[in-house]
């Protein structure tokens, strides 16, 4: 099965402040405010959901392929993913635009001022999937333009299209009737326990409801591990222990990749969804969505003395 992963594709450029930004504010200046902080530290990562889960697909074994929109500055980053394996060919590239960008400060309260530049990101709704109609193919829709990811829904339903509804942290731009509209014909709706009940809370839908109406829902818990519902059952996922704790940012990623992977080898759901979460584990040990690398083998060794030998992971290797 081939695997088109959807969503943003950016550069995060992360500071940080030694002081407290609460400081350098005064609360009856508050609509003319004009500061400037001194950081301590600057760094540029690779990121963006689609950037961040194809990246840790190919770690896997998986060649998946990249659907997105990206501006002039993206070469460097073309070339990385190209060379861990990711099919960058259905990006676009505009000449015009920059690729979007996460500029984020943060104090030493972990108080954060950010801004995003959309950028190259906007045209992301003018991608069409009509060359996966027909073809053994699962497109993960994962956070982007909003426009982006209400045209990916009415396509894949329009040309019978497997999918995978990953609405995430742009639950927020959608209504109730985009995200019942997403979840209604998805192969799999995942999304994190806060996103669950904004989600609850946008549609009016129960947890019953939401579950019936998706073949399978699964809601991550951060270091309480995830809960997967479907015909079958439901299944309680396990973490995977990090041998350290230095940088949470593209776990969500991660999981979702580690959990693909099983999915379409057609693991049981137990064995996915651990999948997933030895894959998170992997990011929170180094710092960066992308700084972290493996092979499938070592992977795949490193899930058996973490979650016990699995009869169905042979066909994996």
């Amino acid at each position: 099965m081939k695997l088109v992963v959807t969503g943003s594709i950016a550069f995060d450029y992360l500071m940080s402040f030694s002081g407290q930004f609460s400081e350098h504010l005064l609360p009856d200046k508050l609509d003319s405010i004009s500061v400037s902080f001194l950081v301590d530290s600057l760094v540029k990562r690779r990121g963006g959901c689609a950037g961040n889960i194809a990246y840790n697909l190919a770690l896997l074994g998986e060649r998946p392929y990249m659907w997105g929109a990206v501006g002039k500055d993206f070469s460097d980053y073309q070339n990385h993913l190209n060379s861990t394996g990711v099919d960058t060919t259905g990006v676009f590239i505009s000449e015009k635009d920059l690729t979007a960008s996460f500029f984020a400060n943060t104090d030493k309260n972990g108080n954060q001022i950010a801004s995003f530049y959309t950028g190259a990101m906007q045209h992301a709704k003018d991608l069409s999937l009509k060359k996966w109609k027909n073809q053994d193919a699962l497109v993960l829709i994962s956070p982007n333009d909003p426009e982006a990811m209400r045209a990916y829904v009415k396509e894949c339903q329009a040309l019978d299209i497997a999918y995978v509804y990953d609405p995430g942290q742009q639950i927020v731009c959608l209504g109730g009737d985009d995200l019942k509209k997403g979840m209604e014909r998805a192969a799999i709706f995942i999304l994190n326990d806060y996103e669950f009940e904004m989600c609850k809370k946008k549609t009016g839908l129960s947890d019953d409801a939401i579950f019936q109406n998706v073949g399978t829902t699964i809601i991550t818990h951060g270091d309480k591990g995830s809960l997967l519902v479907n015909q079958e059952g439901k299944f309680q996922i396990p973490i995977a222990k990090p041998k350290k704790v230095l940088d949470p940012t593209g776990v969500g990623d991660a999981f979702r990749a580690g959990l693909l992977k099983g999915f379409i080898h057609g693991l049981p759901w137990h064995a996915a969804g651990r999948m997933g979460s030895l894959a998170s584990a992997y990011v929170l040990e180094t710092d960066g969505p992308q700084s972290h690398t493996y092979d499938l083998k070592s992977f795949l060794e490193r899930y058996e003395k973490t979650f016990g030998s699995e009869e169905a992971l042979q066909k994996l290797r």
